[in-house]
């Protein structure tokens, strides 16, 4: 895509949603962090589910120490991974108890040094918590981005340099939402929904998926 092409991919998923916003629940930091972390490899749905009671109850690391791996388990076990990630969500809790008085760190570098914390992770959380110009590259931003050729790339990370590069100014907060949304809802995995699509014409992807055929009454 040109330069232009990119500003006007962009200002048209602006004009849509002016104010996107991740679909994981929390009310604060802290529990943004482990929303995060329990998400990997699971439906923002799914997370949020699990999420409402346990945030009800806990809303610092201390408080999550407090319950215990045990407890963590019987409130995410509908989530993928769920042992692995409460044993994660522990350890991170006690690390940001010890050194960093119980405050979620705005440092990317920081933040990827913890427990079940990866880029990808650290970089939802330094946008949505923190406001920086980050890209949080999923597999529905790997795909937009490959697929458009808004910022192809053969890895996430190839994908997220290409974004840091090219989405421009006024969009670059917001650009890791839309493109979420976007993949989420329209440029769907198996069939894109190119025809609902509004920035079909400045895609690259060929050949655009028609509308389905109304069905007949019986």
């Amino acid at each position: 895509m040109t330069k232009a092409e990119i500003f006007e991919f962009f200002r048209r998923l602006a004009e849509l949603d002016p104010d996107p916003q991740t679909e994981l629940e929390y009310g604060n930091t802290y529990q943004l962090l482990v929303a995060v972390v329990l998400s990997a490899q699971a439906t923002d749905v799914g997370v949020n589910k699990a999420t409402r009671k346990l945030f009800e109850a806990v809303k610092t690391p201390q408080q999550m120490v407090d319950l215990g791996e045990a407890g963590l388990k019987s409130h995410i076990k509908t989530i993928g991974l769920f042992n692995a990630k409460a044993k994660n969500v522990i350890a991170l809790s006690e690390i940001l108890i010890r050194d960093y008085d119980g405050q979620v760190p705005a440092d990317r570098d920081a933040l990827v040094e913890l427990p079940g914390v990866g880029r990808k992770t650290a970089n939802v959380v330094m946008n949505s918590a923190f406001g920086a110009e980050t890209f949080a590259v999923d597999t529905h931003i790997f795909r937009v981005g490959n697929r458009t050729g808004l910022a192809p790339g053969k890895t996430p990370l190839a994908v997220e340099k290409q974004l840091e590069k090219k989405v421009p100014g006024p969009f670059r907060i917001g650009a890791h939402h839309w493109l979420i949304l976007h993949g989420r809802y329209i440029c769907k995995a198996r069939t894109p929904e190119c025809w609902r699509c509004p920035v079909a014409d400045l895609c690259r992807y060929k050949p655009k998926t028609p509308a389905p055929k109304a069905k007949k009454a019986a």
